[in-house]
Protein backbone atom coordinates (compact mmCIF):
# COMPACT_ATOMS: atom_id res chain seq x y z
CA UNK A 1 0.00 0.00 0.00
CA UNK A 2 1.17 3.47 -0.68
CA UNK A 3 2.87 5.80 1.79
CA UNK A 4 2.02 9.52 1.90
CA UNK A 5 5.11 11.48 -0.08
CA UNK A 6 6.93 12.14 3.40
CA UNK A 7 10.07 11.11 1.23
CA UNK A 8 8.89 12.97 -1.96
CA UNK A 9 9.51 15.91 0.96
CA UNK A 10 12.96 15.22 0.68
CA UNK A 11 13.98 15.17 -2.78
CA UNK A 12 11.46 17.75 -4.17
CA UNK A 13 11.96 21.35 -4.15
CA UNK A 14 9.31 23.82 -3.87
CA UNK A 15 9.47 24.75 -7.26
CA UNK A 16 9.13 21.27 -8.46
CA UNK A 17 6.43 20.29 -10.29
CA UNK A 18 5.39 16.24 -10.52
CA UNK A 19 5.30 14.94 -14.00
CA UNK A 20 1.80 13.59 -16.03
CA UNK A 21 0.64 12.10 -18.60
CA UNK A 22 -1.28 13.95 -21.19
CA UNK A 23 -5.01 13.40 -21.67
CA UNK A 24 -7.97 14.71 -23.83
CA UNK A 25 -11.24 13.91 -22.51
CA UNK A 26 -12.26 11.35 -19.89
CA UNK A 27 -13.30 8.25 -21.94
CA UNK A 28 -9.22 8.38 -22.55
CA UNK A 29 -8.13 8.80 -19.15
CA UNK A 30 -10.29 6.05 -18.27
CA UNK A 31 -8.89 3.52 -21.38
CA UNK A 32 -5.82 4.24 -20.40
CA UNK A 33 -6.56 3.36 -16.79
CA UNK A 34 -7.77 -0.04 -17.74
CA UNK A 35 -4.74 -1.20 -19.20
CA UNK A 36 -2.36 0.82 -16.58
CA UNK A 37 -3.93 -0.38 -13.45
CA UNK A 38 -6.29 -3.38 -14.83
CA UNK A 39 -5.94 -5.19 -11.74
CA UNK A 40 -6.00 -2.84 -9.34
CA UNK A 41 -9.37 -1.60 -7.40
CA UNK A 42 -11.35 1.06 -8.94
CA UNK A 43 -13.81 1.10 -6.56
CA UNK A 44 -14.78 -0.38 -2.94
CA UNK A 45 -18.30 -0.44 -2.65
CA UNK A 46 -21.40 -1.79 -0.43
CA UNK A 47 -24.31 -4.27 -2.28
CA UNK A 48 -26.19 -3.56 1.57
CA UNK A 49 -25.89 -1.00 4.08
CA UNK A 50 -23.69 -2.43 6.80
CA UNK A 51 -22.29 -4.72 4.51
CA UNK A 52 -18.53 -5.50 3.93
CA UNK A 53 -16.99 -3.85 0.99
CA UNK A 54 -16.41 -5.37 -2.20
CA UNK A 55 -14.02 -4.74 -4.93
CA UNK A 56 -14.43 -3.52 -8.85
CA UNK A 57 -11.39 -3.14 -10.78
CA UNK A 58 -10.45 -0.68 -13.33
CA UNK A 59 -10.98 -3.35 -16.14
CA UNK A 60 -13.71 -4.17 -14.97
CA UNK A 61 -15.12 -0.27 -15.02
CA UNK A 62 -13.32 0.02 -18.68
CA UNK A 63 -15.70 -2.82 -19.78
CA UNK A 64 -18.85 -1.37 -17.64
CA UNK A 65 -17.86 2.29 -19.61
CA UNK A 66 -18.05 0.53 -22.99
CA UNK A 67 -21.21 -1.12 -22.09
CA UNK A 68 -23.26 1.67 -20.76
CA UNK A 69 -21.89 4.11 -23.73
CA UNK A 70 -22.76 1.23 -26.10
CA UNK A 71 -26.55 1.14 -24.72
CA UNK A 72 -27.10 4.51 -24.24
CA UNK A 73 -26.26 5.19 -28.02
CA UNK A 74 -28.32 2.41 -29.07
CA UNK A 75 -31.05 3.93 -27.51
CA UNK A 76 -30.36 7.50 -29.20
CA UNK A 77 -29.77 9.58 -26.84
CA UNK A 78 -26.54 10.89 -28.43
CA UNK A 79 -25.83 14.47 -28.25
CA UNK A 80 -28.98 14.78 -25.49
CA UNK A 81 -29.05 15.94 -21.77
CA UNK A 82 -29.03 12.98 -19.64
CA UNK A 83 -30.00 14.16 -15.57
CA UNK A 84 -28.16 12.23 -13.04
CA UNK A 85 -29.87 12.09 -9.33
CA UNK A 86 -28.96 10.10 -6.43
CA UNK A 87 -26.30 9.25 -3.56
CA UNK A 88 -22.91 8.88 -4.31
CA UNK A 89 -22.69 5.48 -5.80
CA UNK A 90 -20.45 3.18 -8.44
CA UNK A 91 -23.10 4.07 -10.98
CA UNK A 92 -23.18 7.31 -10.77
CA UNK A 93 -19.72 7.96 -11.35
CA UNK A 94 -19.86 5.08 -14.27
CA UNK A 95 -22.74 7.40 -15.43
CA UNK A 96 -21.18 10.49 -15.59
CA UNK A 97 -17.99 9.40 -17.23
CA UNK A 98 -20.19 7.62 -19.59
CA UNK A 99 -22.49 10.31 -20.75
CA UNK A 100 -19.73 13.44 -20.89
CA UNK A 101 -17.63 11.89 -23.12
CA UNK A 102 -18.88 9.96 -25.89
CA UNK A 103 -22.77 10.21 -25.64
CA UNK A 104 -24.11 13.79 -24.81
CA UNK A 105 -24.38 16.00 -21.66
CA UNK A 106 -24.50 15.17 -18.29
CA UNK A 107 -26.61 17.11 -15.84
CA UNK A 108 -26.16 16.17 -12.14
CA UNK A 109 -28.57 17.37 -10.24
CA UNK A 110 -28.92 17.62 -5.85
CA UNK A 111 -30.32 14.81 -4.57
CA UNK A 112 -31.57 16.65 -1.58
CA UNK A 113 -33.13 19.71 -3.20
CA UNK A 114 -37.38 19.75 -3.54
CA UNK A 115 -38.77 17.57 -6.56
CA UNK A 116 -40.63 21.44 -7.22
CA UNK A 117 -36.92 22.31 -8.26
CA UNK A 118 -35.88 19.31 -9.70
CA UNK A 119 -38.49 18.94 -12.08
CA UNK A 120 -38.10 22.62 -12.82
CA UNK A 121 -34.12 22.21 -13.68
CA UNK A 122 -34.79 19.01 -15.32
CA UNK A 123 -37.33 21.43 -17.59
CA UNK A 124 -34.81 24.59 -18.02
CA UNK A 125 -32.09 21.72 -18.78
CA UNK A 126 -33.98 20.03 -21.65
CA UNK A 127 -33.28 16.91 -20.68
CA UNK A 128 -34.72 13.92 -22.58
CA UNK A 129 -33.34 11.08 -20.28
CA UNK A 130 -32.97 10.51 -16.23
CA UNK A 131 -30.64 8.08 -14.57
CA UNK A 132 -31.55 7.80 -10.74
CA UNK A 133 -30.79 5.72 -7.25
CA UNK A 134 -33.58 3.44 -5.90
CA UNK A 135 -34.04 5.81 -3.05
CA UNK A 136 -34.72 8.75 -6.10
CA UNK A 137 -37.41 6.56 -7.80
CA UNK A 138 -40.32 7.78 -6.11
CA UNK A 139 -39.55 11.74 -6.67
CA UNK A 140 -38.26 10.72 -10.22
CA UNK A 141 -41.09 8.90 -11.18
CA UNK A 142 -43.39 11.27 -9.61
CA UNK A 143 -42.04 14.17 -11.95
CA UNK A 144 -41.63 11.93 -15.17
CA UNK A 145 -45.67 11.67 -15.03
CA UNK A 146 -45.63 16.12 -14.98
CA UNK A 147 -42.29 15.59 -17.44
CA UNK A 148 -43.82 14.19 -20.74
CA UNK A 149 -40.48 14.85 -22.53
CA UNK A 150 -38.74 12.45 -20.62
CA UNK A 151 -38.05 9.65 -22.95
CA UNK A 152 -36.06 7.56 -20.66
CA UNK A 153 -36.04 6.51 -17.10
CA UNK A 154 -32.93 4.52 -15.74
CA UNK A 155 -33.07 3.03 -12.64
CA UNK A 156 -29.56 1.75 -11.20
CA UNK A 157 -31.60 -0.17 -8.83
CA UNK A 158 -34.04 -1.22 -11.37
CA UNK A 159 -34.06 -5.00 -11.84
CA UNK A 160 -36.21 -5.44 -15.51
CA UNK A 161 -36.66 -2.95 -18.32
CA UNK A 162 -40.27 -1.78 -18.98
CA UNK A 163 -41.90 0.62 -21.59
CA UNK A 164 -39.80 3.76 -20.66
CA UNK A 165 -38.27 2.68 -17.97
CA UNK A 166 -34.75 0.95 -17.89
CA UNK A 167 -32.86 -1.28 -15.73
CA UNK A 168 -29.38 0.32 -15.85
CA UNK A 169 -27.31 -2.96 -14.92
CA UNK A 170 -28.81 -4.59 -18.02
CA UNK A 171 -28.19 -1.66 -20.51
CA UNK A 172 -24.55 -2.25 -19.33
CA UNK A 173 -24.45 -6.00 -19.57
CA UNK A 174 -26.82 -5.45 -22.78
CA UNK A 175 -24.05 -3.23 -24.21
CA UNK A 176 -20.89 -5.38 -22.95
CA UNK A 177 -22.19 -7.90 -24.97
CA UNK A 178 -22.49 -5.88 -28.20
CA UNK A 179 -19.04 -4.87 -27.49
CA UNK A 180 -17.66 -8.20 -27.25
CA UNK A 181 -19.81 -9.28 -30.95
CA UNK A 182 -18.22 -6.43 -32.20
CA UNK A 183 -20.02 -3.07 -31.70
CA UNK A 184 -17.77 -0.25 -31.60
CA UNK A 185 -20.00 2.75 -32.13
CA UNK A 186 -18.90 4.00 -28.48
CA UNK A 187 -15.53 3.57 -29.05
CA UNK A 188 -15.13 4.99 -32.00
CA UNK A 189 -17.45 7.97 -31.34
CA UNK A 190 -15.19 10.85 -31.17
CA UNK A 191 -15.83 13.86 -28.30
CA UNK A 192 -15.44 17.04 -29.02
CA UNK A 193 -12.70 18.68 -25.65
CA UNK A 194 -14.19 22.16 -26.64
CA UNK A 195 -18.28 21.39 -26.48
CA UNK A 196 -20.14 21.54 -23.38
CA UNK A 197 -20.22 17.81 -21.39
CA UNK A 198 -21.11 18.59 -18.67
CA UNK A 199 -23.99 21.09 -17.08
CA UNK A 200 -24.02 21.97 -13.42
CA UNK A 201 -26.28 23.76 -11.93
CA UNK A 202 -25.24 26.17 -8.78
CA UNK A 203 -26.59 26.94 -5.49
CA UNK A 204 -29.69 28.33 -5.19
CA UNK A 205 -33.46 28.82 -5.51
CA UNK A 206 -34.39 27.61 -8.92
CA UNK A 207 -35.06 30.82 -10.00
CA UNK A 208 -31.39 31.64 -8.87
CA UNK A 209 -29.32 28.76 -10.03
CA UNK A 210 -26.73 29.27 -12.83
CA UNK A 211 -26.27 26.21 -15.40
CA UNK A 212 -22.39 25.99 -15.16
CA UNK A 213 -21.22 24.44 -18.82
CA UNK A 214 -17.84 22.56 -18.88
CA UNK A 215 -16.14 21.00 -21.59
CA UNK A 216 -13.74 17.88 -21.42
CA UNK A 217 -11.05 20.51 -22.16
CA UNK A 218 -11.89 22.13 -19.31
CA UNK A 219 -12.46 19.54 -16.78
CA UNK A 220 -9.16 17.32 -17.53
CA UNK A 221 -6.81 20.40 -17.83
CA UNK A 222 -7.99 20.79 -14.20
CA UNK A 223 -7.44 17.00 -13.70
CA UNK A 224 -3.81 17.11 -15.29
CA UNK A 225 -2.90 21.00 -13.96
CA UNK A 226 -3.69 19.61 -10.25
CA UNK A 227 -1.85 16.70 -10.15
CA UNK A 228 1.24 18.63 -11.26
CA UNK A 229 0.72 19.98 -7.40
CA UNK A 230 -0.78 16.43 -6.09
CA UNK A 231 0.13 12.60 -6.48
CA UNK A 232 -1.94 10.68 -4.87
CA UNK A 233 -0.56 6.90 -6.97
CA UNK A 234 -1.59 4.28 -5.60
CA UNK A 235 -3.86 5.87 -3.02
CA UNK A 236 -6.93 4.37 -1.21
CA UNK A 237 -9.88 7.53 -0.89
CA UNK A 238 -12.81 7.79 0.13
CA UNK A 239 -16.01 9.29 -1.20
CA UNK A 240 -17.46 11.96 1.52
CA UNK A 241 -18.32 14.49 -0.58
CA UNK A 242 -21.85 15.08 -2.63
CA UNK A 243 -20.51 14.04 -6.23
CA UNK A 244 -22.57 16.30 -8.22
CA UNK A 245 -20.36 18.81 -6.62
CA UNK A 246 -17.63 20.01 -8.87
CA UNK A 247 -14.92 19.70 -6.07
CA UNK A 248 -15.62 16.15 -5.21
CA UNK A 249 -16.27 14.38 -8.98
CA UNK A 250 -13.10 16.46 -10.53
CA UNK A 251 -10.49 16.31 -7.84
CA UNK A 252 -11.42 13.34 -5.62
CA UNK A 253 -12.98 11.19 -8.48
CA UNK A 254 -11.83 11.89 -11.57
CA UNK A 255 -8.23 13.18 -10.26
CA UNK A 256 -7.99 10.02 -8.41
CA UNK A 257 -8.77 7.57 -11.25
CA UNK A 258 -5.74 9.66 -13.47
CA UNK A 259 -3.73 8.05 -10.27
CA UNK A 260 -5.11 5.04 -9.96
CA UNK A 261 -6.79 5.29 -6.40
CA UNK A 262 -9.49 2.88 -4.89
CA UNK A 263 -11.97 5.09 -4.20
CA UNK A 264 -14.43 3.86 -1.53
CA UNK A 265 -17.92 4.89 -1.11
CA UNK A 266 -18.62 6.33 1.82
CA UNK A 267 -21.93 5.63 3.47
CA UNK A 268 -23.07 8.80 4.75
CA UNK A 269 -21.61 11.36 7.13
CA UNK A 270 -22.20 9.78 10.05
CA UNK A 271 -20.01 6.62 9.42
CA UNK A 272 -17.08 8.79 8.08
CA UNK A 273 -15.47 7.01 10.86
CA UNK A 274 -17.04 3.36 10.45
CA UNK A 275 -15.69 3.53 7.06
CA UNK A 276 -12.69 4.97 7.80
CA UNK A 277 -11.65 1.90 10.11
CA UNK A 278 -12.88 -0.48 7.37
CA UNK A 279 -11.18 0.57 4.42
CA UNK A 280 -7.77 2.24 6.10
CA UNK A 281 -7.87 5.34 3.66
CA UNK A 282 -4.74 7.40 2.98
CA UNK A 283 -6.58 10.38 1.38
CA UNK A 284 -9.78 12.33 2.00
CA UNK A 285 -11.08 15.24 0.21
CA UNK A 286 -13.68 17.20 2.97
CA UNK A 287 -15.21 20.11 3.74
CA UNK A 288 -13.58 22.43 6.81
CA UNK A 289 -17.46 21.52 8.50
CA UNK A 290 -16.05 17.78 7.86
CA UNK A 291 -12.27 18.25 8.83
CA UNK A 292 -13.50 20.54 12.15
CA UNK A 293 -15.81 18.46 13.75
CA UNK A 294 -13.08 15.58 13.18
CA UNK A 295 -11.05 17.80 14.74
CA UNK A 296 -13.23 18.71 18.01
CA UNK A 297 -14.01 14.78 18.49
CA UNK A 298 -10.08 14.40 18.99
CA UNK A 299 -9.92 16.57 21.50
CA UNK A 300 -13.45 15.84 23.37
CA UNK A 301 -11.92 12.47 23.26
CA UNK A 302 -8.59 13.48 24.58
CA UNK A 303 -10.02 15.40 27.54
CA UNK A 304 -12.75 12.55 28.14
CA UNK A 305 -10.04 9.96 28.61
CA UNK A 306 -7.80 12.69 30.69
CA UNK A 307 -4.83 12.63 27.66
CA UNK A 308 -5.01 16.36 26.94
CA UNK A 309 -2.37 17.92 28.51
CA UNK A 310 -0.17 15.21 27.55
CA UNK A 311 -1.46 15.72 23.84
CA UNK A 312 -1.12 19.64 23.90
CA UNK A 313 2.33 19.24 24.96
CA UNK A 314 3.13 16.71 22.47
CA UNK A 315 1.90 19.41 19.72
CA UNK A 316 3.99 21.82 21.43
CA UNK A 317 7.27 19.54 20.94
CA UNK A 318 5.75 18.43 17.91
CA UNK A 319 5.73 22.33 16.38
CA UNK A 320 8.74 22.85 17.83
CA UNK A 321 10.95 20.40 16.74
CA UNK A 322 9.37 20.44 13.11
CA UNK A 323 8.28 16.88 13.28
CA UNK A 324 5.20 17.24 10.78
CA UNK A 325 4.68 14.01 8.79
CA UNK A 326 8.13 12.25 10.27
CA UNK A 327 7.40 8.47 11.77
CA UNK A 328 8.18 10.49 15.35
CA UNK A 329 4.89 12.66 15.11
CA UNK A 330 2.79 9.54 13.84
CA UNK A 331 4.38 7.49 17.10
CA UNK A 332 3.14 9.94 19.13
CA UNK A 333 -0.07 10.45 18.30
CA UNK A 334 -0.72 6.60 17.09
CA UNK A 335 -4.15 6.86 19.17
CA UNK A 336 -5.57 9.39 16.84
CA UNK A 337 -3.85 8.07 13.38
CA UNK A 338 -6.37 4.37 14.39
CA UNK A 339 -9.32 6.64 15.27
CA UNK A 340 -9.51 6.97 11.34
CA UNK A 341 -8.31 3.85 9.57
CA UNK A 342 -4.08 3.44 11.14
CA UNK A 343 -2.65 4.68 7.45
CA UNK A 344 -0.61 7.85 6.93
CA UNK A 345 -2.44 10.01 4.40
CA UNK A 346 -3.37 13.15 2.70
CA UNK A 347 -6.65 15.45 3.66
CA UNK A 348 -7.67 18.28 1.46
CA UNK A 349 -9.66 21.27 2.89
CA UNK A 350 -11.77 22.96 0.19
CA UNK A 351 -15.10 24.49 -0.35
CA UNK A 352 -14.65 27.12 2.21
CA UNK A 353 -11.92 28.29 4.18
CA UNK A 354 -11.02 26.37 7.20
CA UNK A 355 -9.04 27.45 10.44
CA UNK A 356 -5.76 27.12 9.89
CA UNK A 357 -5.01 26.03 13.40
CA UNK A 358 -6.82 22.99 12.59
CA UNK A 359 -4.37 22.36 9.71
CA UNK A 360 -1.30 23.29 12.20
CA UNK A 361 -2.65 21.18 14.69
CA UNK A 362 -3.10 17.78 12.36
CA UNK A 363 -0.19 17.98 10.64
CA UNK A 364 1.71 18.63 13.66
CA UNK A 365 0.21 15.09 14.66
CA UNK A 366 1.65 13.60 11.37
CA UNK A 367 -1.35 13.97 8.54
CA UNK A 368 -0.58 15.89 5.71
CA UNK A 369 -2.83 18.33 5.16
CA UNK A 370 -3.27 21.09 2.80
CA UNK A 371 -6.25 23.16 1.11
CA UNK A 372 -7.40 24.61 -1.75
CA UNK A 373 -9.60 27.43 -3.82
CA UNK A 374 -11.80 27.33 -6.43
CA UNK A 375 -15.17 27.27 -8.14
CA UNK A 376 -17.58 25.34 -10.30
CA UNK A 377 -16.95 27.60 -13.04
CA UNK A 378 -13.23 26.88 -12.94
CA UNK A 379 -13.93 23.12 -13.09
CA UNK A 380 -12.87 24.28 -9.79
CA UNK A 381 -9.56 24.41 -8.86
CA UNK A 382 -7.81 28.11 -9.15
CA UNK A 383 -5.19 27.32 -6.57
CA UNK A 384 -4.28 24.28 -4.26
CA UNK A 385 -1.15 23.79 -2.08
CA UNK A 386 1.07 21.46 -3.25
CA UNK A 387 1.88 18.17 -0.85
CA UNK A 388 5.30 18.54 -0.35
CA UNK A 389 5.20 22.38 0.14
CA UNK A 390 2.23 24.25 1.69
CA UNK A 391 1.26 26.82 4.10
CA UNK A 392 -1.71 26.32 6.35
CA UNK A 393 -3.43 29.44 6.42
CA UNK A 394 -3.36 29.68 2.60
CA UNK A 395 -5.01 28.47 -0.25
CA UNK A 396 -2.40 27.67 -2.05
CA UNK A 397 -0.45 28.45 -5.39
CA UNK A 398 -2.16 29.47 -8.58
CA UNK A 399 -2.84 26.57 -10.39
CA UNK A 400 0.01 25.38 -13.61
CA UNK A 401 -1.62 26.64 -16.70
CA UNK A 402 -3.68 28.99 -14.34
CA UNK A 403 -2.90 32.54 -14.50
CA UNK A 404 -4.44 34.30 -11.17
CA UNK A 405 -4.61 38.40 -10.10
CA UNK A 406 -6.00 40.91 -8.06
CA UNK A 407 -7.84 43.65 -9.20
CA UNK A 408 -8.88 46.55 -7.83
CA UNK A 409 -7.42 45.94 -4.66
CA UNK A 410 -7.14 48.51 -1.46
CA UNK A 411 -4.41 49.75 0.36
CA UNK A 412 -3.65 46.76 2.24
CA UNK A 413 -3.71 44.67 -1.27
CA UNK A 414 -7.11 43.17 -1.00
CA UNK A 415 -8.72 43.06 -4.34
CA UNK A 416 -11.14 40.52 -6.16
CA UNK A 417 -9.77 37.18 -7.61
CA UNK A 418 -9.64 36.87 -11.30
CA UNK A 419 -8.43 33.44 -13.33
CA UNK A 420 -7.84 33.06 -16.86
CA UNK A 421 -6.96 29.69 -18.41
CA UNK A 422 -8.14 26.17 -20.21
CA UNK A 423 -10.69 25.62 -17.39
CA UNK A 424 -12.60 28.11 -17.34
CA UNK A 425 -16.04 27.18 -18.06
CA UNK A 426 -17.54 28.08 -21.30
CA UNK A 427 -20.51 30.40 -20.26
CA UNK A 428 -23.53 29.86 -18.16
CA UNK A 429 -26.33 27.98 -19.92
CA UNK A 430 -28.44 30.38 -21.65
CA UNK A 431 -27.61 33.17 -19.91
CA UNK A 432 -25.14 35.68 -21.81
CA UNK A 433 -26.13 38.22 -19.54
CA UNK A 434 -24.81 36.67 -16.16
CA UNK A 435 -22.29 35.46 -18.22
CA UNK A 436 -21.24 38.95 -19.71
CA UNK A 437 -20.86 39.88 -15.93
CA UNK A 438 -18.27 37.20 -14.85
CA UNK A 439 -16.32 36.38 -18.07
CA UNK A 440 -14.42 39.85 -19.81
CA UNK A 441 -11.87 39.36 -22.35
CA UNK A 442 -11.10 35.52 -20.68
CA UNK A 443 -10.91 36.49 -17.41
CA UNK A 444 -13.44 34.81 -14.72
CA UNK A 445 -14.12 37.36 -11.84
CA UNK A 446 -14.88 35.18 -8.98
CA UNK A 447 -16.90 37.56 -6.78
CA UNK A 448 -14.27 36.38 -4.19
CA UNK A 449 -11.62 38.85 -2.67
CA UNK A 450 -8.21 37.98 -1.46
CA UNK A 451 -4.47 39.02 -2.05
CA UNK A 452 -0.90 37.52 -2.24
CA UNK A 453 1.76 36.84 -0.01
CA UNK A 454 5.80 37.75 -0.99
CA UNK A 455 5.80 33.76 -2.42
CA UNK A 456 2.93 33.96 -4.64
CA UNK A 457 0.38 31.88 -2.11
CA UNK A 458 -3.29 33.33 -2.07
CA UNK A 459 -5.26 34.07 0.38
CA UNK A 460 -8.62 34.75 -0.04
CA UNK A 461 -10.40 36.80 2.82
CA UNK A 462 -13.92 36.45 1.72
CA UNK A 463 -16.51 36.96 -0.71
CA UNK A 464 -17.52 40.50 -2.56
CA UNK A 465 -21.19 39.89 -2.23
CA UNK A 466 -20.85 39.80 1.71
CA UNK A 467 -18.66 42.22 2.57
CA UNK A 468 -19.88 44.81 5.08
CA UNK A 469 -19.14 48.49 4.48
CA UNK A 470 -19.14 50.62 7.15
CA UNK A 471 -19.64 54.48 7.26
CA UNK A 472 -16.11 55.27 7.67
CA UNK A 473 -15.38 52.85 3.91
CA UNK A 474 -14.03 50.24 6.18
CA UNK A 475 -14.51 46.80 4.94
CA UNK A 476 -15.36 44.33 6.91
CA UNK A 477 -15.27 40.50 6.02
CA UNK A 478 -17.77 38.16 7.40
CA UNK A 479 -16.07 35.09 6.89
CA UNK A 480 -13.00 36.79 8.99
CA UNK A 481 -15.55 37.00 11.90
CA UNK A 482 -16.88 34.05 11.38
CA UNK A 483 -13.69 32.27 11.91
CA UNK A 484 -13.10 33.63 15.45
CA UNK A 485 -16.65 33.23 16.85
CA UNK A 486 -16.49 29.77 15.14
CA UNK A 487 -13.26 28.74 17.79
CA UNK A 488 -15.50 29.52 20.68
CA UNK A 489 -16.52 26.28 22.39
CA UNK A 490 -19.84 27.73 23.07
CA UNK A 491 -20.71 28.44 19.62
CA UNK A 492 -21.78 25.71 16.87
CA UNK A 493 -22.82 27.41 13.86
CA UNK A 494 -22.72 31.60 13.43
CA UNK A 495 -23.58 34.06 10.41
CA UNK A 496 -22.27 37.60 10.63
CA UNK A 497 -23.84 40.21 8.53
CA UNK A 498 -24.54 44.20 8.53
CA UNK A 499 -27.35 45.92 9.89
CA UNK A 500 -27.80 49.56 9.06
CA UNK A 501 -29.27 51.90 11.94
CA UNK A 502 -31.35 55.04 11.33
CA UNK A 503 -27.73 57.38 12.12
CA UNK A 504 -26.23 55.59 8.79
CA UNK A 505 -23.95 53.65 10.86
CA UNK A 506 -23.44 50.09 9.90
CA UNK A 507 -23.10 48.00 12.79
CA UNK A 508 -21.46 44.19 13.04
CA UNK A 509 -24.73 41.21 13.63
CA UNK A 510 -24.52 37.90 14.08
CA UNK A 511 -26.65 34.79 14.22
CA UNK A 512 -25.64 32.35 16.70
CA UNK A 513 -26.51 28.60 17.20
CA UNK A 514 -24.97 27.67 20.45
CA UNK A 515 -23.55 24.57 21.34
CA UNK A 516 -25.99 23.25 23.98
CA UNK A 517 -24.37 20.06 24.79
CA UNK A 518 -21.31 22.23 25.67
CA UNK A 519 -22.64 24.97 27.39
CA UNK A 520 -24.89 22.37 29.53
CA UNK A 521 -21.78 20.42 30.40
CA UNK A 522 -19.52 23.29 31.60
CA UNK A 523 -22.75 25.35 33.53
CA UNK A 524 -25.51 22.86 33.76
CA UNK A 525 -29.08 23.78 32.20
CA UNK A 526 -29.22 27.63 31.15
CA UNK A 527 -32.30 29.73 31.16
CA UNK A 528 -32.34 31.92 28.00
CA UNK A 529 -31.04 35.13 29.92
CA UNK A 530 -28.12 32.89 31.18
CA UNK A 531 -27.58 31.35 28.05
CA UNK A 532 -27.61 35.01 26.95
CA UNK A 533 -24.99 36.26 29.19
CA UNK A 534 -22.54 32.99 28.54
CA UNK A 535 -22.84 33.83 24.92
CA UNK A 536 -22.21 38.18 25.65
CA UNK A 537 -18.66 36.75 27.65
CA UNK A 538 -17.73 35.01 25.00
CA UNK A 539 -18.49 37.80 22.07
CA UNK A 540 -16.69 40.55 24.61
CA UNK A 541 -13.34 38.21 24.76
CA UNK A 542 -13.65 36.87 20.88
CA UNK A 543 -13.63 41.09 20.30
CA UNK A 544 -10.76 41.63 22.09
CA UNK A 545 -9.01 39.71 19.01
CA UNK A 546 -10.60 42.16 16.32
CA UNK A 547 -10.09 45.54 15.11
CA UNK A 548 -12.71 47.75 17.73
CA UNK A 549 -14.43 48.49 13.98
CA UNK A 550 -15.12 44.57 13.30
CA UNK A 551 -16.16 43.95 17.02
CA UNK A 552 -20.12 41.98 17.32
CA UNK A 553 -22.35 44.19 18.56
CA UNK A 554 -25.42 42.84 18.67
CA UNK A 555 -25.92 39.06 18.58
CA UNK A 556 -29.36 36.56 18.27
CA UNK A 557 -29.55 33.27 19.76
CA UNK A 558 -30.93 30.16 17.10
CA UNK A 559 -32.61 27.41 18.60
CA UNK A 560 -32.34 25.44 15.20
CA UNK A 561 -29.51 24.84 13.19
CA UNK A 562 -28.87 27.43 9.54
CA UNK A 563 -30.10 25.75 6.17
CA UNK A 564 -26.79 24.08 4.41
CA UNK A 565 -25.95 23.06 1.24
CA UNK A 566 -24.80 19.53 0.74
CA UNK A 567 -21.39 20.41 1.37
CA UNK A 568 -22.16 21.93 4.51
CA UNK A 569 -22.32 25.46 3.97
CA UNK A 570 -24.65 27.51 5.33
CA UNK A 571 -27.38 28.64 2.91
CA UNK A 572 -27.06 32.73 3.69
CA UNK A 573 -29.52 33.87 1.36
CA UNK A 574 -31.99 31.72 3.14
CA UNK A 575 -30.75 32.84 6.40
CA UNK A 576 -32.87 35.54 8.60
CA UNK A 577 -31.51 37.99 10.65
CA UNK A 578 -34.05 40.91 10.91
CA UNK A 579 -34.37 40.41 14.51
CA UNK A 580 -30.95 40.79 15.91
CA UNK A 581 -31.05 41.32 19.47
CA UNK A 582 -28.96 44.10 21.87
Amino acid sequence: MARLPQEREHRMRKNDLYEIRKISDIRDMLYDCGERYAERTAYYVKDEPGGPYRSIRYKQLRSNLDGLGTSLLALGLKGKKIALIGENSYEWALTYCTVSSGVGVVVPLDRELPLSELKNLMIRSGVDAVVYSRRMEKAVLEAAGELPQLEYLIGMGAETSEGKRYSFWELVWEGERKVKNGDRSYMDTPVDPNVMSVLLFTSGTTGLAKGVMLSQKNIVSNVMNMSKYVNASGYIGLSVLPMHHTYEMTCHILTGMYWGVSIGICEGLKYIQKNMEELHPNVLLAVPAIFEAMYKKVWRQAEKSGKAKKMKKGLSMSKKLHLGQTPAARKMFKEVHEAFGGEDRLWISGGAAIDPGVIEDFRAMGFNMIQGYGMTENSPIIAVNKDFYSKPASAGLPMPGTDVRIVNADESGIGEIICKGPSVMLGYYENPEETSKVLKDGWLYTGDYGYFDKEGFLYVTGRKKNVIVTKNGKNIFPEEVEYYLNKSDYIAEVMVYGLEEENGETVVCADIFPDFAMIEAHFGETTEEELRKVLKRELDRINEQMSTYKWVRRFDVRHTEFEKTTTRKIKRHLAGHNSAEK
